[in-house]
């Protein structure tokens, strides 16, 4: 099981952060433009006084290596659930995948420290564990890979997506 942490330091206030995360226009704009995912899109979004509840469905851009590829198969995606506390605001959330259900697990946490005005640092907390023998820790490997490139090239384009839309 690869458990790990990424910080990104981020040019927002915490609040305009948290604006942008829940963001319908900019997440498509990332996952789909910026990330060249072939496939996402918000399932369900709801809204209480105390929590966010959202459900995504993704086909993420595969750059495997050749078992991993093979052993997720062509049509690998994913379905995730997450719920954001108000009181902690804390994201949590987990993932389904569409391939090896049973064998894969990820799951994880987003927080947001502030560091002055406007400026933050986000703290995800992730759990990627394929059950597969022989090459589960490759599986393992690949995932936290692919999720360190995303939340990375997701932490520079919020700065981005805050300018141009006069957030900042």
């Amino acid at each position: 099981m690869a458990t790990f942490t990424m910080t990104h330091e981020i040019d927002v206030s915490v609040d305009t952060f948290w604006k942008i995360f829940f963001d319908d226009e900019f997440n498509e704009t990332l996952f789909l433009k910026e990330l060249h995912f072939p496939k996402w899109k918000l399932v369900d979004h709801k809204e209480t006084d105390d929590t966010i509840v959202r459900h995504v469905e993704g086909v993420p851009k595969m750059d495997a290596p050749g078992p991993v590829a093979k052993a997720l198969g062509s049509s690998f995606g994913y379905s995730e659930e997450g719920t954001f506390d108000k009181k902690t605001r804390t994201f949590r959330f987990k993932m389904k995948t569409t391939t090896m259900t049973d064998k894969l697990r990820n799951e994880g946490t987003v927080r947001v420290e502030p560091l002055g005005d406007n400026r933050c640092r986000r703290v995800v907390e992730i759990v990627a564990e394929a059950k597969v023998f022989g090459i589960g820790g490759l599986i393992e490997g690949s995932l936290e890979k692919s999720f360190r490139t995303g939340w990375g090239r997701s932490a520079e384009y919020i700065v981005t997506w805050a300018r141009q839309k006069g957030l900042t």
